[in-house]
């Protein structure tokens, strides 16, 4: 049996230890990335507005990713807005060393330290569907512009199977609480079964408004790219600019990478799409790495820091 001050020296070690690996990890992979571009790049921008626009959109950006998390994290347990960011940006700290990020939910979850952990993983799965579901519809907006600007068969091939798997994901997202019960034939799974009911408070409007948060998220971040393009004089026009934009991250999305180390596809899926309108190629791979720095791994140094505070051991 541990003494309380010994627990609260080992919580400060596990705390210091996590968030010293992961700024270790942020550090050395973004070194590694910004060496493969010249310091030219950066001294031969654009106006101003277009840097500063990208700027005052993160804390939008990240905020209505917070507002999206206490509205789901809020109806497993009482959060306040304060919590939701921290565990917030430490999900980001985590997402950043898996494959899509896919531990950026677990991470959140792990932050917050809960006893109802299987209700937040409910939620938290609603959460990914909602965000998926809104990919997916800026995607097919953004397919439908490719096929008319740049016509093909596989183009045509591509967008009808994405309106079919949309589909697909909005009835899932739609009658979520309705899969449940299938669970329940799982003997394991059983013993779960007061947590997934909770999934039944979520009302269609609740539901309409997570997925409108997402939608708008999706917007900002789109807006930032072709804002930072821009910024870095690659000049394509606003609307076909911001309609590739988004297909650049719907491609992304379907790309199975590590966070830390998809700055080279990106690049090679944005020289591949924005080549159609500038031969800027310096341009549109600086552009990325912005993108990349000010929402990714800004956020995630913070979040690394904050893990300092996390708590393994249980104080009494």
């Amino acid at each position: 049996m541990l003494n309380k001050n010994t627990k609260i020296w080992l919580n400060y070690l596990f705390g210091g230890i996590i968030s010293a690996l992961l700024l270790w990890g942020i550090y050395t992979q973004v070194h590694k990335q910004l060496s493969t571009l010249n310091i030219d790049t950066w001294k031969h921008v654009g106006p101003m507005i277009y840097i500063w626009a990208c700027i005052l959109l993160m804390p939008v950006n990240l905020s209505l990713e917070v507002r999206k998390w206490h509205i789901l994290a809020g109806t497993a347990a009482p959060i306040s807005y304060w919590k939701a960011l921290t565990s917030f940006l430490a999900g980001l700290a985590f997402s950043i060393v898996t494959p899509n990020r896919l531990g950026e939910y677990p991470g959140r979850i792990l932050y917050l330290k809960r006893k109802n952990t299987f209700r937040l993983i409910s939620v938290a799965v609603l959460g990914v569907f909602a965000q998926l579901l809104a990919l997916m519809i800026f995607g097919i907006i953004a397919l439908i512009y490719y096929n008319i600007a740049f016509p093909g068969i596989w183009e045509k091939v591509v967008l009808g199977l994405t309106i079919i798997i949309t589909i697909g994901i909005g009835v899932v997202y739609h009658k979520f609480e309705n899969w449940l019960p299938l669970i329940n034939r799982y003997e394991w799974a059983r013993k779960f079964n007061i947590y997934t009911q909770l999934i039944n408070r979520f009302s269609t409007k609740q539901q309409l408004t997570i997925l409108c948060i997402s939608l708008l998220r999706f917007a900002v971040f789109t807006a930032q790219y072709l804002f930072f393009l821009r910024w870095m004089n690659v000049n394509v026009p606003i609307l076909d600019g911001y309609l590739l934009s988004a297909l650049f991250f719907w491609v992304l999305a379907v790309i199975p990478s590590i966070a830390l180390a998809e700055l080279g596809i990106r690049g090679q899926v944005g020289l591949f799409l924005f080549g159609h309108f500038s031969t800027n190629t310096i341009g549109i791979l600086g552009a990325t790495v912005g993108l990349w720095v000010l929402n990714l791994i800004i956020p995630s140094i913070i979040g690394s820091l904050l893990l300092l505070r996390m708590r393994i051991l249980k104080i009494n």
